[in-house]
């Protein structure tokens, strides 16, 4: 049975986006399982004001606006705090000083992965049928161009595709490929073990040899001190004729001006750029410029309906820790280094 006395609270410096995050449905079940007020999101001036208030709190629910506390803070604020529970991807902001106090944290980076890997894919697939140069090539009656490019398709039956980080989502990209499609999959990834990459069915490259080698290349990576700037001009000149690169990871790992050069040299290669540094990029900005680079306005992750899955997973892992059951969206302290 459940226990419903412990004392839960929703907590993000951004109300409206956490409530866009959990669905109605999903309210009613935490308010039946849980003693939280459903219509209260508090932010951590909140918490500042009143902080005996909080001093009860043993389970939080959040979402993107999760703020940052001290290792201090935390234990003066919330002394009986057990589970957080981040219905969005990425706790590196606000993870590490909860995590050292032994406070455990959920999260839904694998929800979110989902629709990031189906976004990639469905590129993948336009990109080795040379979608995006044709169709702009053929919409402005530049046939000539849209036939050069038609000319020269590989397809994506036994191709080479390269993968830059095998962590949530790209893992899933692999797999999804790899359940529908004839492709070989090339993975550049310092944490990826043999006996993983084994069991993905993948070849471990260099980062070098994967743009040398793939006609796409779709970038994981995660977002970390050691990977901003890693995608430089030394890995975009190697990219092959007709050749796709893509981006959803973080666009601060790559050097604009290096990725704009090498497109420049060979106006066959194409870039699809989800996310880029800043976001969006500067009025100036060179990519805006090219017709080889085709810009969307970060739309690759969760939208819409696609937000209550974070929340759900973050239902099932709090139904499991109240049933004193192994939770399975846990994130440690050793995840932080390879985690976007």
């Amino acid at each position: 049975m459940y226990n419903i006395k412990m004392k839960s609270i929703f907590l993000s410096n951004s109300k409206d986006k956490l409530f866009s995050v959990y669905s109605n449905d999903i309210i009613n079940q935490l308010e039946q399982l849980t003693q939280i007020n459903t219509n209260l999101c508090y932010c951590k001036e909140d918490i500042l004001k009143n902080p005996k208030y909080f001093n009860d709190t043993e389970y939080i629910f959040s979402s993107w606006g999760m703020p940052s506390f001290t290792l201090e803070e935390i234990t003066v604020l919330f002394p009986s705090l057990k589970h957080i529970f981040y219905a969005a991807g990425s706790v590196q902001h606000f993870a590490r000083p909860f995590l050292e106090l032994g406070i455990s944290i959920h999260s839904a980076y694998k929800a979110n992965a989902i629709p990031v890997a189906e976004y990639t894919v469905s590129q993948i697939i336009l990109a080795n049928k040379g979608f995006f140069l044709n169709c702009l090539y053929q919409s402005n009656n530049e046939i000539s161009k849209a036939i050069e490019i038609r000319q020269n398709i590989k397809g994506t039956y036994g191709c080479y595709i390269g993968i830059i980080g095998a962590g949530a989502i790209g893992s899933t990209v692999i797999k999804m490929l790899k359940s529908s499609y004839n492709v070989k999959i090339m993975v550049f990834d310092p944490f990826l073990s043999d006996d993983k990459a084994i069991e993905l069915k993948v070849e471990k490259k260099s980062l070098h040899n994967l743009f040398a080698s793939c006609m796409v290349i779709s970038n994981h990576m995660a977002n970390n001190e050691q990977t901003k700037g890693i995608l430089d001009y030394s890995c975009f000149r190697l990219m092959k004729k007709h050749s796709t690169f893509i981006n959803t990871g973080r666009g601060a790992q790559v050097v604009e001006n290096d990725l704009v050069k090498a497109l420049k040299e060979d106006v066959t290669r194409c870039a699809i750029l989800d996310v880029t540094e800043p976001e969006p990029p500067l009025d100036s900005s060179q990519l805006y410029t090219l017709p080889n680079i085709f810009l969307t306005s970060h739309i690759a992750g969760s939208l819409g309906d696609e937000l209550f899955r974070m929340s759900e997973y973050m239902l099932d892992d709090f139904k499991k820790v109240i049933l004193n059951e192994k939770t399975i969206h846990t994130v440690t302290l050793e995840m932080l280094s390879s985690m976007a």
